[in-house]
Protein backbone atom coordinates (compact mmCIF):
# COMPACT_ATOMS: atom_id res chain seq x y z
CA UNK A 1 0.00 0.00 0.00
CA UNK A 2 2.12 3.23 -1.32
CA UNK A 3 2.68 5.81 1.43
CA UNK A 4 0.70 8.82 0.05
CA UNK A 5 -2.77 7.08 0.14
CA UNK A 6 -4.94 8.27 2.92
CA UNK A 7 -5.87 6.19 5.66
CA UNK A 8 -9.03 4.77 5.42
CA UNK A 9 -11.90 5.91 8.01
CA UNK A 10 -13.15 3.64 10.02
CA UNK A 11 -17.09 2.04 9.12
CA UNK A 12 -19.49 3.61 11.38
CA UNK A 13 -21.74 0.85 13.16
CA UNK A 14 -25.34 0.61 11.63
CA UNK A 15 -28.15 -1.08 12.71
CA UNK A 16 -29.52 -4.19 11.61
CA UNK A 17 -32.85 -4.35 9.69
CA UNK A 18 -33.94 -6.81 12.40
CA UNK A 19 -33.18 -4.69 15.15
CA UNK A 20 -34.95 -1.77 13.57
CA UNK A 21 -38.29 -3.67 13.26
CA UNK A 22 -37.85 -5.43 16.76
CA UNK A 23 -37.65 -1.30 18.12
CA UNK A 24 -40.35 -0.28 16.15
CA UNK A 25 -42.62 -3.37 17.36
CA UNK A 26 -41.75 -2.91 20.37
CA UNK A 27 -42.81 1.12 20.53
CA UNK A 28 -45.83 0.23 19.08
CA UNK A 29 -46.83 -2.78 21.78
CA UNK A 30 -45.71 -0.17 24.19
CA UNK A 31 -47.86 2.50 22.87
CA UNK A 32 -50.90 0.02 22.70
CA UNK A 33 -50.47 -1.28 26.15
CA UNK A 34 -49.60 1.96 28.36
CA UNK A 35 -53.28 3.67 26.50
CA UNK A 36 -54.28 4.28 29.95
CA UNK A 37 -51.68 6.51 30.63
CA UNK A 38 -50.85 7.28 27.54
CA UNK A 39 -54.60 8.78 26.08
CA UNK A 40 -55.20 11.13 28.97
CA UNK A 41 -51.59 12.74 29.05
CA UNK A 42 -52.61 13.15 25.08
CA UNK A 43 -55.75 14.51 25.18
CA UNK A 44 -55.08 17.07 28.20
CA UNK A 45 -52.18 18.21 26.11
CA UNK A 46 -54.73 18.82 23.10
CA UNK A 47 -57.19 20.87 25.16
CA UNK A 48 -54.54 22.87 27.06
CA UNK A 49 -53.14 23.74 23.87
CA UNK A 50 -56.76 24.34 22.87
CA UNK A 51 -57.14 26.71 26.21
CA UNK A 52 -53.70 28.29 25.52
CA UNK A 53 -54.61 31.52 23.12
CA UNK A 54 -57.41 32.16 25.00
CA UNK A 55 -54.83 32.30 28.63
CA UNK A 56 -52.89 34.80 26.94
CA UNK A 57 -55.46 37.15 25.77
CA UNK A 58 -56.68 36.85 29.21
CA UNK A 59 -52.83 37.78 30.59
CA UNK A 60 -52.94 40.72 28.30
CA UNK A 61 -55.96 41.84 30.74
CA UNK A 62 -54.17 41.43 33.85
CA UNK A 63 -55.97 38.31 35.12
CA UNK A 64 -53.08 35.94 36.09
CA UNK A 65 -52.16 32.44 34.34
CA UNK A 66 -53.96 30.08 37.23
CA UNK A 67 -56.95 32.21 37.62
CA UNK A 68 -57.19 32.35 33.51
CA UNK A 69 -56.87 28.72 33.21
CA UNK A 70 -59.42 28.10 36.14
CA UNK A 71 -61.65 29.85 33.79
CA UNK A 72 -60.98 28.42 30.51
CA UNK A 73 -61.08 24.87 32.51
CA UNK A 74 -64.46 25.96 34.34
CA UNK A 75 -66.21 27.01 31.15
CA UNK A 76 -65.37 24.59 28.66
CA UNK A 77 -66.30 21.92 31.66
CA UNK A 78 -69.77 24.08 32.27
CA UNK A 79 -70.21 23.68 27.87
CA UNK A 80 -69.48 20.60 27.35
CA UNK A 81 -72.46 19.54 30.53
CA UNK A 82 -74.77 22.14 29.05
CA UNK A 83 -74.23 20.45 25.67
CA UNK A 84 -74.47 16.58 26.66
CA UNK A 85 -77.38 17.58 28.91
CA UNK A 86 -78.90 18.63 25.59
CA UNK A 87 -77.98 15.70 23.76
CA UNK A 88 -78.73 12.91 26.09
CA UNK A 89 -82.25 12.57 25.70
CA UNK A 90 -82.66 13.47 21.71
CA UNK A 91 -79.84 10.69 21.30
CA UNK A 92 -81.71 8.30 23.65
CA UNK A 93 -84.76 9.19 21.98
CA UNK A 94 -83.42 8.44 18.30
CA UNK A 95 -81.74 4.97 19.44
CA UNK A 96 -85.43 3.85 20.35
CA UNK A 97 -86.91 5.06 17.34
CA UNK A 98 -84.70 3.47 14.69
CA UNK A 99 -85.86 -0.39 15.21
CA UNK A 100 -89.13 1.19 14.74
CA UNK A 101 -88.49 2.89 11.87
CA UNK A 102 -86.33 0.93 10.22
CA UNK A 103 -89.18 -2.09 10.61
CA UNK A 104 -91.45 -0.13 8.87
CA UNK A 105 -88.94 0.50 5.87
CA UNK A 106 -88.52 -3.24 6.04
CA UNK A 107 -91.29 -4.00 3.86
CA UNK A 108 -90.42 -1.57 0.87
CA UNK A 109 -86.46 -2.92 1.17
CA UNK A 110 -88.02 -6.45 1.04
CA UNK A 111 -89.82 -5.85 -1.95
CA UNK A 112 -86.73 -4.22 -4.13
CA UNK A 113 -84.53 -6.99 -2.65
CA UNK A 114 -86.96 -9.70 -3.70
CA UNK A 115 -85.21 -11.81 -6.58
CA UNK A 116 -82.04 -11.71 -4.30
CA UNK A 117 -84.81 -13.49 -1.39
CA UNK A 118 -85.77 -15.61 -4.34
CA UNK A 119 -82.89 -16.97 -5.25
CA UNK A 120 -81.32 -17.14 -1.46
CA UNK A 121 -84.64 -19.95 -1.30
CA UNK A 122 -83.87 -21.15 -3.63
CA UNK A 123 -80.29 -22.19 -2.48
CA UNK A 124 -81.49 -23.16 0.95
CA UNK A 125 -83.99 -25.46 -0.17
CA UNK A 126 -81.39 -27.67 -2.37
CA UNK A 127 -78.86 -27.22 0.89
CA UNK A 128 -81.73 -28.99 2.78
CA UNK A 129 -82.52 -31.46 0.08
CA UNK A 130 -78.82 -32.39 0.08
CA UNK A 131 -78.14 -32.62 3.95
CA UNK A 132 -78.92 -36.00 5.71
CA UNK A 133 -82.52 -36.06 7.43
CA UNK A 134 -81.40 -37.30 10.38
CA UNK A 135 -78.99 -34.49 11.55
CA UNK A 136 -80.27 -31.61 14.26
CA UNK A 137 -78.87 -28.61 14.24
CA UNK A 138 -77.73 -28.05 17.79
CA UNK A 139 -78.32 -24.71 19.50
CA UNK A 140 -75.66 -23.13 21.69
CA UNK A 141 -76.43 -20.98 24.03
CA UNK A 142 -74.46 -18.47 25.77
CA UNK A 143 -74.79 -16.57 29.13
CA UNK A 144 -72.11 -13.75 30.32
CA UNK A 145 -72.91 -14.09 34.16
CA UNK A 146 -70.54 -11.26 34.85
CA UNK A 147 -71.88 -8.52 32.97
CA UNK A 148 -72.61 -6.15 35.21
CA UNK A 149 -70.02 -6.67 37.27
CA UNK A 150 -68.11 -5.18 34.45
CA UNK A 151 -70.66 -2.18 33.75
CA UNK A 152 -69.72 -1.71 37.40
CA UNK A 153 -66.31 -1.53 37.20
CA UNK A 154 -66.34 0.07 33.47
CA UNK A 155 -68.19 3.41 35.49
CA UNK A 156 -65.55 4.15 37.97
CA UNK A 157 -62.54 3.82 35.61
CA UNK A 158 -64.13 5.99 33.20
CA UNK A 159 -65.06 9.04 35.99
CA UNK A 160 -61.14 8.66 36.87
CA UNK A 161 -60.06 9.03 33.42
CA UNK A 162 -62.21 12.31 32.49
CA UNK A 163 -61.29 13.61 36.05
CA UNK A 164 -57.39 12.66 35.38
CA UNK A 165 -57.81 14.39 31.86
CA UNK A 166 -59.45 17.68 33.32
CA UNK A 167 -56.60 17.43 36.43
CA UNK A 168 -54.13 17.18 33.77
CA UNK A 169 -55.38 20.02 31.44
CA UNK A 170 -55.46 22.16 34.29
CA UNK A 171 -51.62 21.21 35.20
CA UNK A 172 -50.46 21.45 31.31
CA UNK A 173 -52.57 25.23 31.32
CA UNK A 174 -50.70 26.46 34.61
CA UNK A 175 -47.69 24.90 35.14
CA UNK A 176 -46.21 24.14 31.79
CA UNK A 177 -44.78 27.10 31.11
CA UNK A 178 -42.38 26.74 34.11
CA UNK A 179 -41.40 23.13 33.41
CA UNK A 180 -40.17 24.49 30.40
CA UNK A 181 -38.41 27.14 31.88
CA UNK A 182 -36.44 24.18 34.13
CA UNK A 183 -35.77 22.04 31.45
CA UNK A 184 -34.37 24.82 29.59
CA UNK A 185 -32.50 25.25 32.79
CA UNK A 186 -30.22 22.26 32.27
CA UNK A 187 -28.92 23.61 28.81
CA UNK A 188 -24.87 24.13 29.10
CA UNK A 189 -24.77 27.86 26.77
CA UNK A 190 -26.73 30.70 27.19
CA UNK A 191 -26.99 30.12 22.91
CA UNK A 192 -28.47 26.99 22.92
CA UNK A 193 -30.61 28.36 25.64
CA UNK A 194 -31.65 31.29 23.25
CA UNK A 195 -32.32 29.12 20.57
CA UNK A 196 -34.27 26.61 21.75
CA UNK A 197 -36.26 29.04 23.74
CA UNK A 198 -37.03 30.58 19.86
CA UNK A 199 -38.05 27.09 18.88
CA UNK A 200 -40.23 25.99 21.37
CA UNK A 201 -42.16 28.87 21.48
CA UNK A 202 -42.72 29.03 17.89
CA UNK A 203 -43.56 25.59 18.22
CA UNK A 204 -46.37 25.74 21.01
CA UNK A 205 -47.75 28.96 19.47
CA UNK A 206 -48.28 26.98 15.67
CA UNK A 207 -49.59 24.44 17.43
CA UNK A 208 -51.99 25.98 19.46
CA UNK A 209 -53.12 28.11 16.60
CA UNK A 210 -53.86 25.27 14.49
CA UNK A 211 -55.87 23.34 17.16
CA UNK A 212 -57.73 25.90 18.35
CA UNK A 213 -58.37 27.15 14.43
CA UNK A 214 -59.70 23.90 13.45
CA UNK A 215 -61.49 23.63 16.55
CA UNK A 216 -63.65 26.55 15.64
CA UNK A 217 -63.77 25.74 11.60
CA UNK A 218 -65.38 22.13 12.96
CA UNK A 219 -67.72 23.89 15.57
CA UNK A 220 -68.62 25.80 12.36
CA UNK A 221 -69.15 23.37 10.25
CA UNK A 222 -71.65 21.40 13.32
CA UNK A 223 -73.11 24.40 13.85
CA UNK A 224 -74.50 25.23 10.44
CA UNK A 225 -75.66 21.41 9.78
CA UNK A 226 -77.26 21.83 12.83
CA UNK A 227 -78.86 24.86 11.14
CA UNK A 228 -79.78 24.12 7.94
CA UNK A 229 -81.64 20.68 9.97
CA UNK A 230 -83.18 22.89 11.76
CA UNK A 231 -84.95 24.43 8.93
CA UNK A 232 -85.68 21.44 7.55
CA UNK A 233 -88.14 21.17 10.67
CA UNK A 234 -85.67 18.93 12.09
CA UNK A 235 -85.89 19.24 16.05
CA UNK A 236 -83.90 21.74 17.92
CA UNK A 237 -82.07 18.99 20.10
CA UNK A 238 -81.76 16.49 17.21
CA UNK A 239 -80.50 19.03 15.24
CA UNK A 240 -77.96 19.60 17.74
CA UNK A 241 -77.30 16.05 18.13
CA UNK A 242 -76.56 15.94 14.69
CA UNK A 243 -74.34 19.11 14.48
CA UNK A 244 -71.89 18.26 17.34
CA UNK A 245 -71.68 14.81 15.87
CA UNK A 246 -70.22 16.25 12.90
CA UNK A 247 -68.03 18.97 14.27
CA UNK A 248 -66.50 15.35 16.23
CA UNK A 249 -65.73 13.16 13.49
CA UNK A 250 -64.45 16.17 10.76
CA UNK A 251 -60.99 15.82 13.74
CA UNK A 252 -60.52 12.40 11.77
CA UNK A 253 -60.26 13.48 7.90
CA UNK A 254 -61.78 10.94 5.09
CA UNK A 255 -63.23 8.36 7.64
CA UNK A 256 -65.39 10.68 9.75
CA UNK A 257 -66.98 12.09 7.12
CA UNK A 258 -67.56 8.59 5.61
CA UNK A 259 -68.41 7.64 8.69
CA UNK A 260 -71.29 11.05 9.23
CA UNK A 261 -72.68 10.30 5.24
CA UNK A 262 -73.82 7.31 6.47
CA UNK A 263 -75.10 8.27 9.92
CA UNK A 264 -76.84 11.30 8.28
CA UNK A 265 -78.63 8.57 5.40
CA UNK A 266 -79.86 6.64 8.00
CA UNK A 267 -81.20 9.65 9.52
CA UNK A 268 -83.08 11.05 6.48
CA UNK A 269 -84.36 7.67 6.12
CA UNK A 270 -85.72 7.73 10.09
CA UNK A 271 -87.00 11.43 9.47
CA UNK A 272 -88.24 11.82 6.41
CA UNK A 273 -90.98 9.84 4.64
CA UNK A 274 -90.42 11.40 1.14
CA UNK A 275 -87.28 9.59 -0.61
CA UNK A 276 -86.06 12.27 -2.19
CA UNK A 277 -85.80 14.61 0.90
CA UNK A 278 -84.27 11.61 3.12
CA UNK A 279 -81.33 12.12 0.74
CA UNK A 280 -81.35 15.62 2.02
CA UNK A 281 -79.25 15.56 5.55
CA UNK A 282 -76.38 13.72 3.70
CA UNK A 283 -76.48 15.81 0.85
CA UNK A 284 -76.14 19.11 3.23
CA UNK A 285 -73.24 17.46 5.18
CA UNK A 286 -71.32 15.99 2.41
CA UNK A 287 -71.42 19.72 0.71
CA UNK A 288 -70.55 21.68 3.99
CA UNK A 289 -67.37 19.10 4.18
CA UNK A 290 -66.55 19.45 0.28
CA UNK A 291 -66.61 23.48 0.98
CA UNK A 292 -64.69 23.78 4.44
CA UNK A 293 -62.17 20.79 3.21
CA UNK A 294 -61.35 22.27 -0.16
CA UNK A 295 -61.92 26.36 0.40
CA UNK A 296 -62.42 27.36 4.12
CA UNK A 297 -59.46 24.87 5.94
CA UNK A 298 -56.64 25.63 3.01
CA UNK A 299 -57.51 29.55 2.86
CA UNK A 300 -57.43 29.78 6.43
CA UNK A 301 -54.26 27.63 7.77
CA UNK A 302 -52.52 27.87 3.98
CA UNK A 303 -49.80 25.46 2.82
CA UNK A 304 -47.68 24.95 5.76
CA UNK A 305 -50.42 22.72 7.68
CA UNK A 306 -51.48 20.78 4.39
CA UNK A 307 -50.98 16.91 4.80
CA UNK A 308 -50.35 14.50 1.98
CA UNK A 309 -53.76 12.60 2.16
CA UNK A 310 -51.51 9.35 2.33
CA UNK A 311 -50.02 10.05 5.19
CA UNK A 312 -53.34 11.18 6.67
CA UNK A 313 -55.26 7.68 5.85
CA UNK A 314 -51.83 5.68 7.23
CA UNK A 315 -52.06 8.08 10.54
CA UNK A 316 -55.44 7.38 11.09
CA UNK A 317 -55.57 3.62 10.12
CA UNK A 318 -51.96 3.37 12.79
CA UNK A 319 -54.01 5.32 15.54
CA UNK A 320 -57.08 3.90 15.05
CA UNK A 321 -55.62 0.23 15.60
CA UNK A 322 -53.75 1.65 18.16
CA UNK A 323 -56.50 3.68 20.18
CA UNK A 324 -59.66 3.42 18.76
CA UNK A 325 -61.84 6.44 18.46
CA UNK A 326 -59.67 8.55 20.28
CA UNK A 327 -56.78 7.64 17.78
CA UNK A 328 -58.67 8.41 15.17
CA UNK A 329 -59.34 11.91 16.39
CA UNK A 330 -55.56 12.58 17.99
CA UNK A 331 -54.52 11.52 14.49
CA UNK A 332 -54.18 14.50 12.57
CA UNK A 333 -53.30 17.09 15.64
CA UNK A 334 -50.20 14.67 16.35
CA UNK A 335 -49.45 14.32 13.14
CA UNK A 336 -49.57 18.08 12.46
CA UNK A 337 -47.00 18.83 15.55
CA UNK A 338 -44.45 15.98 13.99
CA UNK A 339 -44.57 18.04 11.22
CA UNK A 340 -43.89 21.07 12.58
CA UNK A 341 -41.38 19.58 15.22
CA UNK A 342 -39.11 18.42 12.58
CA UNK A 343 -39.36 21.52 10.38
CA UNK A 344 -37.76 23.53 12.66
CA UNK A 345 -35.08 21.45 13.32
CA UNK A 346 -31.90 21.76 11.53
CA UNK A 347 -31.40 19.02 8.87
CA UNK A 348 -34.76 17.24 9.52
CA UNK A 349 -36.91 19.53 6.80
CA UNK A 350 -37.32 17.06 4.09
CA UNK A 351 -38.99 15.12 6.57
CA UNK A 352 -41.66 17.69 7.12
CA UNK A 353 -41.67 18.02 3.23
CA UNK A 354 -42.07 14.63 2.78
CA UNK A 355 -45.75 14.43 4.65
CA UNK A 356 -46.96 17.42 2.84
Amino acid sequence: MPDDEPPLSPLRPRASTALIVLAVLAVGYTLWAAQAVILPILLAVFFALIGNPIIRALQRLLIPRALGALLVLMGGVAGTGLLANQLIEPAAEWARQVPRELREFAPRLRAMTKPVQAANEAAADIARATESGDAQPVQVVRTEANEPFKTLTATPRMIAAVLAVVLLTFFFMVFGENLQRNALALLPTRQQKRVTVDILNSIEREISRYVLTISVINFTVGMALAGILYLLEVPLAEALLWGTMAAVLNYAPYVGPMIGIVIMLLMGFVAFDDPWKSLLPAGIYLGLHTLEGQIITPIVLGRQMRLSPLVLILALMLFGWLWGITGLLLAVPLLVCVKIVLARIEGMEGWARLLE
